[in-house]
């Protein structure tokens, strides 16, 4: 991945678009707009994409995103595993799960991918078009306002504070969003009673195991199987990764193996806490995405669960019908505060009706706010009648996880360097 050049301290810089934040929606938004003939800055506070635990599940509805894009077969290279169906193991009874077979995608399967390796391929492909800069270690710390309309950012960067100016601010800096508490955005939360400990279990023998979710006695286990390693995840009581600490290594890694025996060897590795990485889990949103000069998408406006792995693909999903409806009018221009109103309108239900489907399920599985110790437990009437319709409620599980509530198609235009006016000076 290359770089433009890293800005003098004190130097202002028009654009048409300024992206707050390099995750999957800022940078898909950075180049469809680009692919557009808008010209746009992506800014991203780290020195690269390199962070161990970041979503990195892609479901049919992105890779459909790709194909149309023409960077499919690309992208499939560097993608991990793929999976027509999701499994889960119950006490040790294997429970099949959402399928994607039938679902009218070119892939009809969830794939895993380092999310650095998805996030450099929309550079390189984004830096084929002269309208687009990626500034990396470029921190957006404050709005710029003129009266009440945001007209650009103020960003900290490796020489220092710069402005860039823009038509429109785009806010896709995540569940922290920076530019939302200086907009003073209010964000209404929803009490989620449980974090995950993220950490890396080296595997041995012939273990290939492909359930992704295992619960016994009361505790989950999510294993991602990346060749040679497993991403794990086990889930926690919300603000309990103190009190285990203080139990010591050895109860959390005979945890682990009390719900897979296989991990044995693997789980001896971790000697060390830093080795495991906490996330505190949030399902929230704001109600009001738009401002004059100013748009949230992604988890800047409705940060998602780990349930389902759709994070990754609803912040996608966002940026696609962001460029079909702005790119147009940002070439021209010509945005107005109602335009910005209609990405919201559109992206508003899938997003509330997924976090619904999440909110669901974590009170079923874990309790909802007042009962935040509550262990896993599935009643016998559910997995009774779960049985009786288990080919019906797979096969609507696998739509609504393999394309969501509602799926975005490329709509932009492609625009050549002789069709558009001089690149960001």
């Amino acid at each position: 991945m290359s770089e433009s050049q890293p800005p003098e301290s004190g130097r202002q810089i028009t654009t048409r678009c300024c992206v707050v934040g390099g995750g999957p929606a800022g940078l898909f938004l950075g180049y469809l707009l680009a692919r557009a003939g808008v010209e746009v800055i992506v800014l991203e506070k780290h020195k690269d994409f390199l962070r161990d635990f970041r979503g990195d599940t892609i479901h049919p509805s992105t890779l459909e995103l790709m194909h149309e894009l023409g960077f499919l077969e690309e992208f499939l290279q560097i993608a991990d595993k793929h999976f027509d169906s999701l499994d889960m193991n119950f006490e040790g009874q294997q429970i099949p799960g959402p399928y994607f077979t039938h679902l009218p995608t070119k892939c009809k399967f969830i794939t895993f991918a380092p999310q650095w390796d998805f996030l450099n391929l929309l550079v390189k492909h984004a830096e084929e078009y002269p309208h687009f800069q990626v500034h990396m270690q470029a921190e957006a710390t404050n709005l710029i306002y003129e009266e009440d309309r945001v007209v650009g950012v103020k960003v900290d960067g490796v020489n220092g504070e710069y402005e860039i100016h823009a038509d429109l601010v785009v806010g896709a800096d995540g569940r922290g969003s920076q530019m939302r508490i200086d907009a003073g955005v209010e964000v209404i939360e929803q009490g989620i009673p449980i974090d995950v400990l993220w950490f890396r279990v080296g595997k041995s023998g012939d273990l290939n195991d492909h359930t992704l979710a295992r619960i016994k006695q009361g505790r989950m286990l999510i294993t991602v199987d990346r060749g040679d390693y497993f991403q794990t995840g086990m889930i926690i009581q919300k603000g309990h990764f103190d009190e285990m600490k203080q139990k010591g290594l050895e109860v959390f890694r005979k945890r682990v193996i009390d719900i897979l025996p296989d991990l044995a060897e693997g789980i001896a590795e971790i000697d060390d806490w830093k080795k495991i990485r906490l996330l505190s889990i949030q399902v929230n949103h704001i109600t009001n995405w738009a401002q004059p000069g100013l748009l949230f998408i992604g988890d800047a406006a409705h940060a998602m669960s780990p349930v389902g792995g759709v994070g990754v693909n609803l912040a996608v999903q966002d940026a696609v019908a962001t460029a079909n409806l702005l790119a147009d009018k940002l070439y021209v221009g010509n945005v107005t505060l109602n335009d910005l109103k209609q990405v919201q309108l559109r992206r508003e239900p899938p997003a509330r009706k997924t976090q619904r489907m999440q909110i669901f399920a974590h009170q079923r599985l874990f309790g909802g706010s007042t009962a935040p110790g509550k262990p896993v437990s599935i009643s016998w009437a559910l997995r009774k009648i779960a049985g009786l319709f288990a080919p019906i409620l797979r096969r609507k599980a696998g739509k609504i996880v393999g394309l969501g509530f509602l799926s975005e198609h490329i709509q932009t235009p492609e625009r050549t360097a002789k069709e558009v006016s001089s690149p960001v000076k």
